[in-house]
């Protein structure tokens, strides 16, 4: 089966029968099938576009069909989620072949009764929203500036880019702001209010944009090993194109397809490693020296691990920690890659290592956390979380920053890090740490940082402001008792 459309239904019908994550789901898809890169490249979009997508797509079905897409049979609603997709956000397909496949998805797939439906209602939203070539779905006037695919590029061809969703304007859009933000570029209300709250509708809108697009890839470039002028010449040599990033010293930012990142130069040799500028920027908050004792209380996949390694000079401990094993191996993996020898590996909850108490000179935690800094790499993640969940998180991290304060010696450091924006899991968790523990206060940066803090002494990556995973990072100091 190699028809690139069909397995992309199976993958979104995975996602929205079997509540499956959309990466799992791809993955699965494409080891039963055997595509060329320019069609894994176009599977991987529809997916991941159509999930992320899939407020806007209902809408339409909503204002269009009869039935709300809510009414609509489960796999029916799947197959017109890719067909609106591909007409409203693929400015590189033409109309009558994103109506064309779109029907046969649906004779092939026990629909050929509804082929008819499929095709009036597709062709029913190129009439309210007539495209304008070169095939721009819609009324899109302001597609996505190309940008690194989202997940593995297997492929030097160009993106596929995606569109501004100007044709929603032609469906009259709710007044109500909130509805109105939400729908146009696809997220929760709830998402949407809090954004509005904490940074006015205005940058709320620039967010929900940022949130769309697909994400960048950097690299952090390992000094042990390599330098990033030397790394910068080999990339220049095969055509890649690279940028550094201000204030972050090891960093380099891909720019455009690279094709396998396996493949890149210095990939074997730990020469680099990937890792977003804003957790590149948690270690450097952190200052590792060499010779000393740290400890990461939630360590893998080990991007912040092996960083702290490279810092150090890959001397003095770090201990390691994480419950699940199979991402320790992953860390194991990394650091054996970038031959670093100053790891120990701990499999466990950090909670129950009674052995850490007072004896490192800085601790890293790295909290668990709902990831929504990084929406633009998991396309399903704004539909996964609730207000309900983000409050039980923040429990859990204040239980995890009370616990990993005791490793850290009289006068040591500790950093708290998420790649948050939510201000349960960072200012409110941080705020009630210093309300219990008055012998504990934020040690505001003394480094020069991309990111201005804030008046209080944290840093927060705000994506759109920044350019980088949204973040937040506060470096606390333990004051010496008398």
């Amino acid at each position: 089966m190699q028809n690139p459309r069909q397995i992309a239904f199976l993958a979104l019908r995975e996602v929205h029968r079997r509540g499956a994550f959309a990466d799992a789901a791809l993955d699965r898809a494409f080891s039963n099938s055997q595509l060329n890169d320019l069609d894994r490249r176009l599977v991987t979009e529809l997916v991941y576009g159509s999930v992320r997508r899939m407020r806007s797509i209902d809408f339409i079905i909503d204002k269009l069909a009869t039935k709300k897409s809510s009414q609509q049979p489960p796999e029916l609603r799947t197959i017109l989620h890719l067909g609106l997709y591909q007409l409203e956000y693929l400015n590189q397909i033409p109309p009558s072949a994103a109506v064309n496949t779109t029907v046969q998805l649906a004779k092939e797939n026990g629909f050929s009764g509804l082929s008819s439906f499929v095709n009036g209602l597709l062709r029913q939203y190129i009439r309210l929203t007539p495209p304008t070539p070169p095939y721009q779905g819609g009324a899109k006037s302001v597609p996505n500036s190309p940008q690194q695919a989202e997940t593995k590029t297997t492929s030097n061809s160009p993106p596929y880019q995606g569109g501004a969703g100007g044709g929603l304007n032609s469906l009259k859009l709710p007044e109500n702001p909130v509805q109105r933000l939400g729908i146009i570029h696809s997220f929760p209300d709830w998402l949407i209010e809090l954004w509005i709250e904490q940074i006015g509708e205005t940058e709320t809108e620039q967010l929900c944009e940022w949130f769309n697009q697909s994400p960048t890839i950097d690299l952090r470039i390992n000094p042990l090993k390599s330098s990033i002028a030397e790394i910068e010449t080999a990339f220049k040599s095969q055509k890649i194109s690279v940028s550094r990033i201000p204030n972050l010293p090891q960093a380099l930012r891909l720019n455009g397809s690279t094709g396998a990142i396996q493949n890149l130069p210095g990939y074997s040799e730990g020469w680099w490693t990937i890792q977003d500028s804003s957790a590149q920027l948690v270690t450097h908050l952190l200052g590792p020296q060499p010779g000393e004792t740290i400890i990461d209380a939630c360590a893998a996949p080990g991007g912040k691990t092996t960083h702290s390694a490279e810092l150090m000079q890959d001397t003095g401990t770090i201990y390691a920690c994480d419950k699940t094993a199979s991402r320790l191996k992953k860390l194991k993996e990394n650091a054996d890659r970038l031959q670093m020898k100053s790891i120990k590996i701990h499999t466990g909850d950090s909670r129950h290592f009674p052995e850490f108490v007072n004896l490192a000179d800085r601790v890293l935690l790295d909290a668990p956390c709902s990831g929504l800094g990084t929406l633009h790499r998991r396309a399903d993640a704004r539909w996964r979380h609730t207000p309900e969940n983000i409050e039980q998180q923040s429990q859990l991290q204040s239980e995890l920053l009370a616990n990993a304060a005791t490793f850290v010696k009289p006068g040591g450091v500790l950093v708290y890090a998420t790649c948050t924006i939510h201000p349960l899991e960072n200012e409110t968790v941080i705020r009630s740490f210093l309300d219990s523990n008055p012998h504990w206060q934020i040690e505001p940066p003394t480094i020069d940082l991309p990111v201005q803090p804030s008046p209080e002494g944290w840093v927060k990556v705000w994506p759109h402001r920044h350019h980088m995973d949204g973040f937040f990072m506060v470096r606390l100091k333990q004051l010496k008792k008398d």
